[in-house]
């Protein structure tokens, strides 16, 4: 999960103005402490509920890992992510499908490599998964402004076939929400691999951070609007219901008990995971566009 920033996104001929005035304000908005997003907090195992959304590893050039995040399998080949979780210098993926439950997944054995390359002849969690493939970025990612265009996708080398995908949103179908009365009864449901718990710096010992696959069931607090404006969403992150946190970013968030994807967890606003969680929304024209590129409709 990554920061948020204010406004609404644009799309037109100013966009390069607006993205470079969101930048100036996200390093002000970094300095109050919004932070990227990674894990399920206060959810409970997902066991074989969610089979096609995996962890992932992004690996350099040389083949040593960078960083995890989650995503959903959305075909047999694209896998959908945050796209700070594919940005530069992610060179090559590995993807996991395992739960995690009732024992994480395990690093495996004889890592790290000695030498140069950490991966060097390794077998197993980070280096190799039940997946590889090529990342690609939004084509208007700004790492500078990543809020805006935070979306990612896996092409993976050879198809991964699985009984059912992730689905993608219809054209503006999250608008309805703006509209509704009671946007506290509106739940999704989150899925990822990360932290279960994050507490402040002089406190981090006490983490949890199993590779495990967790879901919980956020409410929607902002839509259209506020610090959000019409690029992500804002979604509850407390005891009751459960959120978002490290770990999880790039991890979907369907709508309601479906598998449809009406985001990607993208930032949080703080660095213990609590309060809210904000979630790229992928039901926007240049989002279908770019993933229809991939065979995603």
């Amino acid at each position: 999960m990554r920061p948020g920033g204010p406004g609404a996104r644009r799309r037109g001929r100013d966009r390069v103005r607006k993205l470079l005035a969101l930048s100036a304000t996200i390093v002000g908005a970094l300095v109050i402490g919004i932070v990227p997003a990674s894990a399920i907090t206060d959810g409970e195992p997902d066991m074989n509920g969610h089979p096609y959304v995996g962890i992932m590893v992004a690996k350099d050039a040389t083949g040593n890992p960078l960083w995890r995040c989650s995503g959903t399998l959305m075909s047999s080949t694209v896998f959908l992510t945050a796209g700070h979780c594919t940005e530069s210098p992610a060179a090559s993926i590995a993807i996991w499908f395992d739960s995690g439950y009732p024992n994480q997944i395990p690093i495996a054995p004889g890592y790290p490599a000695a030498g140069p390359n950490r991966c060097a002849g390794i077998v197993g969690y980070p280096c190799t998964g039940d997946a590889a493939g090529t990342p690609h970025t939004h084509p208007q990612y700004n790492p500078n402004a990543f809020f805006l265009f935070d979306l990612g996708v896996v092409q993976l080398s050879a198809p991964l076939v699985m009984s059912q995908y992730g689905d993608l949103p219809a054209l503006d179908e999250l608008d309805s929400l703006a509209t509704q009365r009671g946007l506290q009864d509106v739940t999704f449901t989150a899925v990822g691999y990360g932290l279960q718990k994050s507490f402040p710096l002089q406190a981090s010992w006490k983490n949890q951070a199993l590779r495990t696959r967790m879901v919980a069931h956020p409410k929607l607090d902002q839509i259209n609007g506020g610090i959000v404006g019409d690029f992500a969403m804002l979604l509850s992150n407390n005891a009751s219901t459960g959120g978002t946190c490290f770990g999880d970013s790039g991890g979907p968030n369907f709508i309601g008990t479906s598998n449809v994807v009406a985001g990607v967890t993208s930032f949080g606003l703080n660095r213990t995971c609590a309060g809210t969680g904000g979630v790229y929304r992928v039901d926007k024209a240049d989002d279908l566009a770019w993933l229809a590129t991939f065979g995603l409709s």
